[in-house]
């Protein structure tokens, strides 16, 4: 039987997300020299920031217009899109970038879904718009992967 949960719980487990994905990109963009990715990963943070803040609106009762109760269950197998493995000390940069990418694309799903879990309206559309969000996530650190995996030498 799949985990029942609650539109609170998930809107929690969405917050922890968001400032994990917050942390983890605060934590690269420290870490990387190269300007384009430093700047792409505090570019990630300040978005994913902003995740939250929508995130905390609606948990609190700030959104109104085709909110789900806090209370209502939603049956949604939502374990395979939150749990993650945990970054290793010696990750190759490549693989980090993969590893982000593989959340983006799991925050995309699970916005998704949850979004098709609300009637149409304001709620909604703030879900598809997160989704949409993490979506161009996904590309801006696919792009740091093929920049990190296949590098240009200079025979083209």
């Amino acid at each position: 039987m799949a985990a029942q949960l609650t539109v609170e719980r998930v809107l929690e487990k969405a917050i922890q997300k968001e400032i994990e994905s917050q942390n983890l990109y605060r934590d690269l963009s420290q870490r990387m020299e190269n300007k384009v990715a430093k700047d792409a990963f505090r570019q990630l943070t300040r978005e994913e920031l902003g995740h939250e803040r929508l995130l905390r609106k609606y948990l609190g009762g700030k959104l109104r217009e085709g909110a789900l109760k806090k209370k209502q269950v939603l049956d949604y197998r939502i374990a395979e899109y939150l749990e993650q493995p945990e970054i290793s000390p010696g990750m190759k940069l490549k693989d980090v970038f993969l590893l982000a990418a593989n959340r983006e694309k799991a925050s995309h799903e699970f916005y998704l879904g949850l979004a098709g879990a609300h009637p149409p309206g304001m709620v909604r559309g703030l879900l598809e718009r997160l989704a949409s969000e993490e979506l161009r996530h996904k590309q801006k650190v696919e792009f740091l992967y093929t920049e990190t995996a296949f590098p240009q030498t200079d025979g083209g």
